[in-house]
């Protein structure tokens, strides 16, 4: 009878699990393979080289400063989006009326969820263009503001400059992910029970306080999720820096590894040694994720 229930649970995920072998698993084992060889992408030839390519890698200059700017945004941009995300929901969310910290909120927080929330809906290639835009030097709103209102003197040519280009970037990334983290938090502070709330409150405990002591740590495992998400993000960063600085900037200050690695497959022609970039890039993802998770490891909260 056992033997029959496993059967029959195994007619159900034989496909499921066939798709994910064919569609994710496979790929994966033919990068890894392709990145051992010196294949062109252009040519029916692939001389197997080994290790070469990695070899390579590990002494080549623009793929480490490349991944340094990753470094950079990865450090910044999940830091800055979790906190403005947990500002915003904390008042929102928490912040009651006429001062009384529970679940009623500010009045129309609804409205600010979708007011926030919109920039997430806005599609990655669209906000590059728009903001390229906004840091146009010459006819770009973000310079125009400045002479209007007298720092004429703070005006530059933001993704033109290599000190302000991937800090102009990263506040781009940032704009686009607080409002779903902000939503995100929202509901979760939304199911923490208000007793809890009350009970702080007639403890005598402040804002500041209940917000370390209770909010955060309940809210925790939501947080840890997000940092792994916006860290998966960042490594990437693709798309938005393609549209914005498709040639990884001034001197190459905002070139990140997503970027270098298309101009080796597409550019040089070198599809052998972009895998092995790919390859390199999975693999500190999954190192991040990793090290997020058991680093960042607390006491499940009860309630």
């Amino acid at each position: 009878m056992r033997y029959g229930k496993y059967r029959f649970i195994a007619s159900f995920l034989v496909v499921p699990l066939a798709l994910y072998v064919v569609f994710v698993v496979s790929p994966y084992l033919q990068a890894f393979y392709i990145s051992m060889t010196d294949w062109s992408g252009f040519s029916g030839s692939q001389n197997f080289i080994g290790l070469g390519n990695y070899v390579e890698l590990a002494t080549d200059a623009r793929f480490w400063r490349a991944m340094s700017h990753n470094a950079l945004m990865l450090v910044v941009v999940p830091l800055v989006t979790i906190a403005l995300a947990l500002f915003l929901a904390t008042m929102t969310t928490l912040a009651g009326r006429h001062g009384v910290i529970g679940h009623g909120g500010v009045r129309g927080s609804r409205f600010y969820q979708v007011v926030y929330f919109f920039p997430h809906v806005v599609p990655v290639v669209i906000a590059g263009v728009l903001f390229a835009f906004f840091y146009n030097p010459q006819a770009g709103l973000l310079n125009s503001v400045l002479r209007l209102v007298g720092f004429e003197w703070l005006t530059r040519p933001w993704l033109g400059d290599t000190t302000f280009a991937l800090p102009a970037v990263m506040a781009v990334l940032i704009w686009g992910a607080v409002g779903f983290y902000y939503v995100l938090f929202s509901a979760a502070m939304k199911s923490v029970p208000s007793d809890v709330f009350e009970a702080a409150t007639l403890d005598g405990a402040g804002r500041m306080r209940t917000f370390w002591s209770i909010t955060l740590p309940m809210i925790w495992d939501s947080v840890q999720v997000s940092y792994i998400y916006l860290g998966i993000m960042v490594l990437d960063a693709f798309a938005l820096l393609q549209v914005m600085l498709p040639e990884g900037g001034p001197d190459g200050s905002t070139e990140v590894v997503a970027q270098y690695l298309y101009r080796a497959a597409f550019t040089e022609g070198r599809f052998g040694y972009a895998s092995a970039i790919g390859v390199a890039l999975c693999f500190v993802t999954l190192l991040l994720a990793v090290a997020v998770l058991r680093l960042s490891r607390r006491e499940q909260v009860e309630y």
